[in-house]
């Protein structure tokens, strides 16, 4: 794939945290985009935005995406807009727009900004897009009340302006089903979990052999908004922001009433933290500070709103989540600035935080084996793709209904994009993607 040739299909998997491209011939594996960087080259490109304009130049904007937004975040957190996890906005009527640096930003102005930068840092291998592009979708939609006719509208702009002549779209799993079913030696059955950042998706597909040919057969399919996002807010919220004032107290006119509590729900997406920073709900937070009880952590949660901490907890979330997969338990650290949270952490801690969304998870895993008609027994295979599924509590929820000898992780990055990609090649397409209308 070097760009001299166009290759016959393209999957994009744009994720909540991360986005992944991959190009197939007629034949052959799937071969993923690479990005190149200071570092080396990547495929797994953060889907993230950053808004740059010093101060002493304000005309002077540069926009940047994934590693290259990081690196200015981090090089100038003060004069960056940094955004990410804006996936999660996609299908909630309420996000209408977001004001950067003076501009207004609807969903698909952020969609597509993301997508053009993506294609420019792709460099040859996406100079010409090929015919065939599938784009991976969630079963379900983040939100309480998901619209996902608005959410594949705004898709359809964005991806449009990149360059797509026909947008199609595949649900995530059925992508990630395409790309273990390359393993399938026999006739399967196969119940695939993709848990994504802001969603846990599950298709339940037949794959069947007929003259030489895979046949797959959709069956059954379920989702819930909750995944990586979620467990990652969690953490947050028991250890982050009772540091930064949650569940304190303020005294007004003789009264001692409970700090709001909506101060902290902006914690549960990460780039509501910039938006919370130039709200009028900043104004009242300054003014708390001298009216809280335990003031030093309201300058606590002020400094990490003025000074854009929003990366650096990011990262110490990151990590604990990582380790607390593998062990059974971690100590946990913020430090940034003049604050310092330094607290242990055993995984059973962890999984008691999560435990509301492990349930919300395990009923869409019965939800997709009712919608297809089958019992647990009736799996085959088992298939988990995404970062949270290394999380042994969600691992757990397949270990008590299928045999461990079933369950089969790993590609946790490649296998939607590439599945996508792939999936191209079926004769009928028709049964496996959509349109946006």
């Amino acid at each position: 794939m070097n760009g001299r040739s166009i290759p016959y299909s393209l999957g994009i998997d744009f994720g909540t945290t991360n986005t992944v491209l991959a190009l197939a011939d007629r034949d052959g594996p799937a071969h993923l985009v690479q990005f190149p960087t200071p570092e080396g080259e990547l495929f797994a490109f953060r889907s993230c935005l950053s808004f740059h304009a010093p101060a002493e130049k304000p005309s002077d904007r540069q926009i940047a995406a994934g590693p290259a937004a990081i690196e200015a975040y981090v090089e100038d957190p003060a004069e960056t807009r940094f955004i990410q996890s804006f996936k999660s906005f996609a299908a909630q009527e309420s996000f209408t727009e977001t004001q950067i640096l003076g501009r207004r930003y609807r969903f698909e102005d952020l969609l597509s900004t993301f997508l053009l930068k993506v294609r420019d840092y792709a460099g040859a291998s996406l100079n010409a897009l090929p015919e065939r592009v599938i784009i991976g979708r969630p079963v379900r939609f983040v939100g309480g009340s998901p619209n996902e006719a608005l959410a594949l509208g705004r898709y359809e702009t964005a991806f449009h302006r990149m360059g797509v002549k026909e947008v199609l779209y595949a649900y995530e799993p059925v992508g990630a089903a395409f790309f273990f079913a390359r393993e399938l030696d026999h006739d399967a059955t196969v119940l695939v979990g993709d848990f994504g950042g802001g969603t846990s998706d599950f298709s339940i597909i037949r794959f069947e052999r007929h003259d030489g040919e895979v046949r797959a057969i959709p069956l059954g399919r379920a989702g819930v908004g909750v995944a990586g996002d979620a467990f990652d807010y969690r953490i947050i919220d028991n250890l982050v922001s009772p540091e930064l004032g949650k569940g304190g107290d303020y005294v007004s006119f003789g009264k001692t009433l409970p700090i709001p509590y909506k101060y902290y729900a902006a914690f549960a997406r990460w780039d509501q933290l910039a938006m919370l920073r130039a709200s009028r709900d900043m104004r009242e937070i300054r003014a708390l500070e001298r009216e809280a009880v335990e003031p030093a952590k309201i300058a606590a949660l002020i400094e990490v709103l003025d000074e854009n901490y929003g990366y650096q907890l990011y990262r110490s979330v990151s990590r604990l989540k990582e380790s607390l997969s593998a062990r059974d338990g971690e100590v946990f650290r913020f430090e940034a600035g003049s604050i310092s949270i330094v607290k242990p952490v055993a995984r059973a801690d962890f999984e008691g935080w999560i435990a509301p969304e492990l349930a919300q998870i395990e009923g869409a895993v019965d939800a997709a084996l009712a919608d297809a008609g089958l019992t647990a027994g009736a799996i085959d295979r088992v298939f988990l793709t995404g970062g949270s599924s290394l999380v042994p509590a969600v691992r757990a929820i397949f270990h008590r209904r299928f045999a461990s000898e079933r369950i089969e992780t790993g590609a946790e990055l490649e296998s939607i994009a590439s599945g996508l990609a792939l999936m191209a090649r079926e004769r009928d397409l028709s049964r496996w993607t959509m349109t946006a209308s």
